[in-house]
């Protein structure tokens, strides 16, 4: 997750290197580009206030670059700004993105483009909501919607370690990030959270395809993965960032939670004690956190706590596995 500092390195020391790179003439442009997206994206125009329902639209999809169809936005981190443009938390990745100083119209902002074709796309403020407290404001025309059946779901059950590497196997599952949810405090930091005092729970972010698996039958997985029958703790872990905890973006989504604890209370001779909590942000762990299973598998709490874990997920979900698994 990108950070005002880390915004403000990129405009001054140049930008995380993009997949690719697209480049054509001003002519190739203006033959594939609307007279007033050639305008806004390649001649810095800006579209007036208001002046497209995109604004508002807050439908699950993702929002690439009219010119080069580069992913940059998902809609998960759309909110409504009033401010008349679409506004974004954050982009999908931190090199879709490229930031320029712009010193125009007697202001100082700093201006965001297409890594991959550097369309203009708008601008990045420093008023946007949790988690980053960035607001992307984006000129719609600079973007076309993309049709996707991505979702994402944070679930809490101790160790991210051990979670992420289960929900890693898992068919229908396109990315799984350790992270940090359901606190107050912007930012923390894993020495924070394992104090216990930000309020913030071991989590991790899942991206599924909901073509090849549904929200319920990952919270089910994640209910039968860990013991949501122990309050505040998970093995030799205790304390609240070790919680069970289910994350629910939506009406919908907590009412299939509810509905997996009852089918799942069934298995268990103590009581489901798993929260429920409306999802409000999440915040990426340390890098060394990400994927610290599959970077450090002969550690011995990966062997003597996460093997065990992922030998009894295989045995019960061999259905469910990804095919190099």
């Amino acid at each position: 997750m990108l950070k005002w500092l880390d915004v403000l390195k990129f405009s001054n020391n140049g930008n995380p290197e993009p997949d690719c790179r697209v480049s054509k003439t001003d002519e190739q442009w203006k033959s594939i580009l609307t007279p007033e997206a050639y305008r806004i994206t390649r001649q810095k125009g800006t579209e007036k206030a208001h002046s497209s329902d995109m604004c508002t639209l807050l439908d699950p999809g993702r929002y690439a670059c009219v010119n080069c169809e580069t992913p940059l936005f998902d809609s998960e981190e759309k909110f409504e700004s009033g401010t008349g443009w679409p506004s974004f938390n954050q982009p999908i990745k931190n090199n879709a993105i490229a930031y320029h100083k712009d010193k125009g119209f007697g202001m100082y902002r700093i201006e965001t483009v297409c890594n991959t074709c550097d369309a203009h796309l708008g601008h990045v403020f420093q008023d946007g909501p949790r988690p980053s407290g960035l607001r992307y404001c984006i000129n719609a025309a600079a973007m076309k919607k993309l049709d996707t059946n991505l979702r994402k779901v944070t679930l809490g059950g101790g160790c991210f370690w051990c979670t992420e590497a289960i929900f890693q196997q898992l068919k229908g599952v396109a990315d799984v990030k350790s992270g940090y949810s359901g606190g107050k405090v912007m930012n923390p930091t894993y020495r924070e959270v394992t104090s216990g005092l930000t309020g913030h729970a071991e989590a991790i972010e899942i991206t599924y395809n909901r073509d090849e698996i549904s929200f319920y039958d990952l919270v089910n997985i994640h209910l039968m993965t860990h013991d949501p029958t122990t309050l505040n703790k998970q093995g030799a872990d205790k304390g609240t960032q070790y919680r069970s905890i289910i994350f629910y973006r939506n009406d919908e989504e907590r009412d299939a939670s509810m509905s997996a604890i009852n089918e799942v209370q069934e298995a268990y001779d103590e009581m489901i004690v798993t929260d429920l909590q409306m999802f409000e942000a999440f915040y990426e762990a340390e890098e060394y956190h990400q994927g610290y299973f599959n970077q450090n598998p002969t550690r011995a709490y990966c062997k003597v706590v996460i093997d065990p874990k992922l030998k009894k997920f295989k045995e019960k979900y061999t259905d469910r596995l990804l095919k190099d698994n």
